[in-house]
């Protein structure tokens, strides 16, 4: 599986009753893989907010973006999960309802000082359970729910691995990360999800951009993506800059509420879609609301009209 480029990790629209708006899922997953340059679309991930998700919505929302892309790009699925067993269970739906991969969330107990070998085990018997190919998520250390050099390196050996999400928000790890990777006997790609400093992550040497923001900007990431492999500074710093103004104001505090902020924006730009979002996440305030209608306008993405 090929998984080098922007890959959107989809919102999940809901209704006032806070029940899946699946008309408003189905356009919004179709005008992500309709984007030229998106290689792959990611659901039940943090933006799509599946830790607020029971089994069977998980398992809906899975058969609504596999059936709306109907094989356009491949559906990555994510996995989120307090034990393997659970997991299996999750990853065994997904491939059910049509996922071509699954994106490994890691184990919630390594934030509770669990071992490494936890970690390795929890993605080894999902990778033993499906024979789906896996994307492993990798966390920033402050969170405890990181993997070191080593388990990184353990779990990449399996031969259903076949990329990283890397969140470690620390570039020196991204860049010890690129080096295991590719020391590896088989392929595996570096995927982004660094949103605040895109432009360093890809010019070190990701394949690709795995976000939640591509849910929103996908086209820019694209550009992006397309300048920094064409050595093209400029063109590289110029749609950087456009990013930059619009994470400003979705990636502060309170971090969680990031999603219900990229509602908005997609609301803003004229998407099918209410601003309903799952406790804990809540909507956005007015005055917050006008910043982020402003960002929109300085990133060249609203009509002058509309500023």
């Amino acid at each position: 599986m090929d998984l080098n480029g922007v890959i959107p990790a989809n919102i999940l629209p809901l209704d006032d009753d806070l029940s899946i708006d699946v008309e408003a899922y189905r356009r919004h997953v179709r005008h992500l893989a309709g984007i030229t340059g998106v290689v792959a679309i990611t659901c039940n991930g943090h933006a799509a907010e599946v830790s607020s998700l029971d089994r069977a919505e998980r398992r809906k929302a899975v058969a609504l973006a596999a059936e709306t892309i109907n094989g356009k790009v491949p559906l990555i699925s994510g996995v989120y999960a307090d034990n393997h067993i659970q997991a299996v269970e999750y990853a065994r739906d997904a491939k059910d309802e049509g996922a071509d991969a699954l994106l490994v969330f890691p184990l919630p107990a390594l934030a509770l000082g669990g071992s490494q070998e936890m970690g390795y085990r929890h993605v080894a018997e999902l990778a033993g359970a499906t024979g789906l190919p896996l994307v492993l998520f990798s966390y920033p250390e402050f969170t405890g729910m990181h993997y070191g050099l080593d388990t990184l390196a353990r779990i990449c050996s399996l031969e259903q691995v076949v990329a990283v999400k890397e969140w470690s928000l620390d570039l020196r790890k991204h860049e010890e990360t690129r080096r295991v990777l590719r020391e590896l006997d088989h392929p595996v790609s570096l995927l982004t999800s660094f949103s605040t400093n895109l432009l360093p992550a890809l010019a070190s040497g990701a394949d690709g951009i795995l976000s939640g923001h591509g849910s929103v900007i996908a086209d820019l990431q694209v550009r992006l993506l397309a300048a920094v492999r064409a050595h093209d500074l400029a063109e590289a710093e110029r749609q950087y800059a456009r990013i930059q103004a619009l994470t400003r104001v979705i990636y502060r505090a309170p971090m969680a509420n990031m999603y219900a902020r990229m509602k908005e924006h997609l609301i803003m730009l004229g998407h099918e879609l209410g601003p309903a979002v799952r406790p804990p996440l809540e909507r956005v305030s007015e005055a917050e609301r006008g910043q982020l209608r402003q960002a929109l306008a300085e990133a060249g993405l609203l009509p002058t009209g509309a500023r």
